[in-house]
């Protein structure tokens, strides 16, 4: 391969990026400019231009969707594959070959050190990732031990402040002098026994994986060393996404070479409510005086149009690198501001523009559209009016395969297999199905664990040495212990499918889960969909299949687990969709106090955040734009009247089209009159259903009112997929339809949002 072939898709600024390889190096790379081309582009040059070695190569980024993504361009680029070998199967896999670069998440290739030298602080090298539900499992029993009730201080806020200060690197010690509230007295006074507890069950949280490896740096110098001869050249993505504790980390492992890469856009900062910080990206030059810039500025997403309207709002944040994004594209549709009388006509208006872009397509494709907005619960109104209109959608940050009860309790057994100091995972499937182990049971052998130094398991296997149990408790915890060592047994036998399949036969799980119910048989199709996803890892050896499953399941991120081969509108938070694009999209909600959130209107900073975060709102449009607000909403219970965002005022006139005055009547027109007594005539042409019923077709935007469900037993009606029936009962806000065709049979139906007409 030579040097044009890796330079030849390049714009200039890109190729610039490229071709510098030594010494620190920022990649300002705005919105759609191409920044992973320009990323893994450089890798392969550095490879196969500057013959560096794979080995001396790190890429790390924060979505194993991103990493994999990077690793398959890097691989092609290079002419190899990226599923070189076993270690390569499967979807979330960061393991690294000789031929290939290290590619992944910053914990991911956190756990790869300390898997290698986690016991040099004392643990074992099987530790276990704990997830936050089994965070809150770990701080109830500390809680109540302390005295504390779970009812009275929520453990994930006291979980929240700990994970804060772990991105700050603070740990037990220092965390004493920022106690200065009843609150965080408490947090002071439970932090150190938590890391106590994670440590007695040889276990880290997310937030410590890459805290531990910060301190196994800077207290042993020559593990330090090691990384740093190893990774000469390093690359990180979305710098302007990264906390302290993970400055800190890349900082450390560059110090020697300085060949550090950071590509990133402040203007797309949006993270600070997690621990994010701008700083790091905008001091940059502080740390690195000599570091070469490259801004990327030229757009392949979206039109000028979109670019331009996008900019006028960024651009009144202060202290950024200023840049403006272009494109060789020409023109493109003004952007679409629409007021709605209410969140439910915001809904209407929606879905029927769809509707009728759709009209142009040979095919309905959902997936060209997303709806966006600022908080989650936005969100149900929509799923009604989609409902009702037949639309298909999936939610973004709702309900995800890993979170459901069963998944997580067959994870919990695996945990377990792998390693027997998990006393979290433990205590979840101890009764799971029911073995009449009772808390007061576990509260005996948990006492005598701590009393001995035992783990949980090992304080079990001991049941009969245990005073205070009673014959049958000892005997069904025998049994349990038998259950778990005969498991563990398979385990060194059978790669992770293996596994799960025999622990659902074994431990009567299948029996437990398969009661007869429709539910029932969902949450087993559930669990036998985990064993499709663990048999990616049957090449690799019995016990390792294992272990390499459970960290990738560890890994997997919120936005990693969307349903993209749904055929579906996307609905999703402004948060969840950054690093996606989408040919059409709608912004929902922009009144002041929900975009910009209330939160933020007496912080600069914060309310800076809250435009970059409509800025990248607005980014995501390939080709169309629409921006929605209502003159009230109902929100978390009650009305709001709110004047329209200051966002929208940004917006130059002749870039806008509305629905209220015409072509480019402007948005600030609208947003000084919405301010005084303004009209509602005209807004709009769809008819609005009301909360309780369906308003005729003919009905006016004005004359419509709430009244009761107007279908009646014995009525003829269609919907949109099951097709022609009669009413056969009508109770509540619920109708029982029998449809025509035998195999829909009959149906009960929500009237307000189902897609059903009279015939």
């Amino acid at each position: 391969m030579n040097n044009s072939t890796i330079l030849k898709s390049l714009n200039e600024k890109q190729i610039e990026a490229v071709t510098c390889v030594d010494g620190p190096l920022l990649v300002i790379a705005g919105a759609g400019s191409g920044k992973t081309r320009a990323l893994t582009n450089r890798i392969a040059y550095l490879i196969q231009e500057k013959g560096v070695s794979p080995w001396n190569v790190l890429a790390v980024t924060f979505t194993n969707k991103a990493a994999n993504e990077m690793k398959e361009r890097v691989a092609k680029l290079l002419g190899k594959s990226a599923r070189g070998g076993p270690l390569f199967k499967g979807n979330f896999s960061d393991m690294v070959s000789d031929e290939l670069p290290t590619i992944g998440t910053f914990h991911s290739v956190c756990v790869r050190i300390l898997r290698k030298h986690l016991p040099l602080l004392d643990y074992e090298g099987t530790f276990a990732i704990y997830d936050m539900a089994d965070q809150q499992i770990l701080m109830k029993q500390l809680m109540e031990q302390a005295g504390i009730s779970p009812k009275s201080m929520n453990p994930k806020a006291i979980l929240g402040a700990i994970s804060n200060a772990k991105n700050q690197l603070i740990g037990p010690d220092g965390f004493q002098r920022f106690a200065n509230t009843a609150f965080m007295e408490k947090v002071a006074m439970l932090y150190p026994h938590y890391q106590k507890a994670l440590k007695q069950n040889n276990a880290l949280d997310f937030d410590d994986l890459i805290m531990k490896t910060v301190e196994l740096f800077r207290g042993f110098p020559e593990v330090l060393e090691e990384y740093q001869e190893k990774f000469r050249y390093i690359s990180v993505d979305e710098y302007q996404d990264t906390n302290h504790a993970q400055y800190i980390l890349i900082k450390l492992l560059a110090a020697k070479y300085r060949n550090l890469c950071v590509i990133g856009d402040e203007d797309q900062s949006i993270y600070s409510w997690r621990g994010a910080t701008i700083k790091n990206i905008v001091d940059f030059e502080k740390d690195y005086p000599e570091a070469k810039i490259v801004l990327l500025e030229q757009n392949y997403r979206s039109t000028q149009i979109i670019l331009d309207a996008a900019h006028s709002v960024i651009a009144k944040n202060k202290g950024r690198k200023e840049k403006k994004l272009w494109t060789e594209a020409d023109g493109g549709k003004n952007v679409s501001h629409w007021l709605a009388k209410n969140e439910r006509h915001e809904g209407e208006l929606i879905a029927t523009e769809i509707g009728e872009i759709l009209k142009q397509y040979e095919s309905p494709d959902y997936n060209d559209f997303v709806v966006l907005y600022r908080t989650n619960a936005q969100s149900r109104v929509l799923e009604e009016v989609f409902l009702r209109h037949g639309l298909p959608y999936r939610i973004v940050g709702g309900i995800k395969f890993y979170d459901r009860k069963e998944i997580k309790d067959m994870l919990a057994y695996l945990r377990v297999l792998h390693n027997p100091a998990d006393g979290v995972s433990l205590l979840r499937i101890i009764n799971v199905p029911s073995r009449k182990i009772g808390s007061k049971t576990i509260e005996v052998v948990q006492n005598y664990a701590r009393s001995e130094g035992l783990t949980l398991l090992a304080a079990m296997a001991r049941a009969s040495s245990i005073s205070g149990l009673s014959e049958a408790k000892v005997k069904v915890i025998s049994k349990f212990v038998k259950l778990i060592d005969k498991l563990s047994d398979v385990n060194s036998e059978f790669a992770a499918a293996g596994v799960i399949k025999h622990v659902l036969e074994d431990a009567r799980y299948k029996e437990f889960l398969d009661d007869g119910t429709s539910e029932g048989e969902a949450r087993l199709e559930n669990v036998r969909e985990l064993i499709s996803v663990a048999s990616k890892y049957d090449s690799l050896e019995a016990g390792l299949s294992l272990s390499v499953f459970l960290e990738e399941v560890s890994l997997i991120a919120d936005i990693d687990t969307s349903a993209d081969g749904d055929n579906a509108v996307t609905f999703m938070t402004i948060h969840s969709a950054k690093g996606l694009e989408f040919p059409n999209v709608f912004v929902a909600g922009l009144e002041e106090g929900i975009f910009p959130h209330n939160r933020s209107l007496l912080e600069r900073e914060q309310l800076e955040e809250e435009r970059r975060l409509m800025y990248v709102a607005m980014t995501r449009a390939m080709e169309r734009l629409y921006l929605l607000h209502a003159m009230e909403r109902m929100l978390y219970g009650e009305y709001r009247r709110n004047a329209p965002s200051q966002f929208l005022n940004d917006i130059p006139e002749e870039l806008v089209d509305d629905n209220f005055g015409g072509h480019n009547s402007g948005v600030g027109k609208v947003f000084n009159r919405v301010r005084g007594d303004f009209s509602m005539e005209g807004i709009g042409d769809v008819p609005v259903p009301v909360e309780h019923g369906f308003a005729d077709a003919g009905d006016s935007f004005e004359d419509q009112s709430p009244g009761e469900i107007s279908y009646k037993v014995g009525e003829k009606v269609s919907h949109n997929v099951f097709g022609v029936g009669f009413v056969v009962e009508v109770q509540g806000g619920v109708i029982t339809v029998a449809f025509d065709d035998p195999k829909v049979g009959v149906k009960k139906l929500a009237a307000s949002v189902a897609p059903l007409k009279k015939v």
